[in-house]
């Protein structure tokens, strides 16, 4: 069974990508990270479509990041790591075409690959975001380097510092710029899509020729930054089993400012 949806709207084209795994709150395993690929290599070839919304099935949450059950074979050698979630957003693929996130509920660790590669975000009242890489014995490397991107630092710093312990609610995400616009609760999709279709009826190649643009703005230091991430997470991980008594012994006491 599909762990991604597309519908497309020909009319007023725009698709609308949906993670569809709501059961496990739509974290990634290898299914999803390799349904995503490919979902975005089709879109760059479908000219019925020139803009995208991304969101999450159900209402609990956008996503939570890579499944902790999906069984990511390594090679033995520090200097060949995986990851499996650095091709699921629409840049690795090479999608110059707009993708506009709509959040509602959590959207925490990895969903930051994906939301750092969309273009804009758009969140209902109940979003929520954080990352507990720390609380669980891990580096936030790729996550915080994304986000370092489109957030003040300070604000990284503390999301990234205070792991499980704090969520940024969709209010403040909305003041400190991570979220653009915020809606009603269940009213992200049908603002974001809103905006697909105004930027999908502009001419094609100005909205993919800024696109690119805007990206090759910050491509530089996102790809220096990157070049670290499996140095410093091979240094500041805990063992695997470690990390998995850490998330076995996870409280649910959080504030949300």
């Amino acid at each position: 069974m599909s762990t991604v949806r597309l519908a497309v709207d020909e009319d007023r084209g725009v698709a609308v990508v949906t993670l569809d795994r709501p059961e496990r709150l739509n974290a990634i395993d290898l299914e999803m990270a390799r349904e995503l690929s490919a979902t975005w290599q089709a879109l760059r070839f479908d000219d019925r479509v020139r803009a995208v919304v991304l969101n999450g099935s159900g209402e609990r949450a956008f996503c939570t990041g890579i499944d902790r059950d999906a069984v990511v074979p390594q090679p033995s050698s520090p200097y060949m790591q995986d990851d499996p979630l650095l091709d699921v957003g629409p840049k690795a693929s090479g999608l110059w075409k707009p993708v506009v996130a709509a959040v509602e509920g959590m959207a925490c660790g990895g969903a930051f690959y994906l939301l750092g590669e969309c273009d804009f975000l758009v969140a209902g009242a109940d979003a929520t975001f954080f990352d507990p890489h720390t609380t669980y014995g891990m580096v936030s490397a790729y996550e915080s380097m994304l986000m370092a991107q489109r957030m003040p630092y300070g604000e990284v710093a503390r999301m990234v510092l205070m792991g499980s312990a704090e969520r940024l609610s969709a209010r403040r995400a909305y003041e400190v710029g991570l979220v653009s616009e915020l809606t009603e609760r269940g009213g992200a999709v049908a603002a974001a899509t809103g905006c697909a279709a105004v930027i999908a009826g502009c001419p094609t190649e100005a909205v993919q020729g800024s696109v690119r643009a805007l990206w090759a703005a910050k491509e530089a230091a996102r790809t220096q930054a990157f070049a670290q991430a499996p140095h410093l997470i091979a240094l500041g991980n805990l063992p695997t089993e470690r990390q998995a008594e850490l998330f076995a012994a996870r409280h649910a006491d959080f504030r949300t400012r």
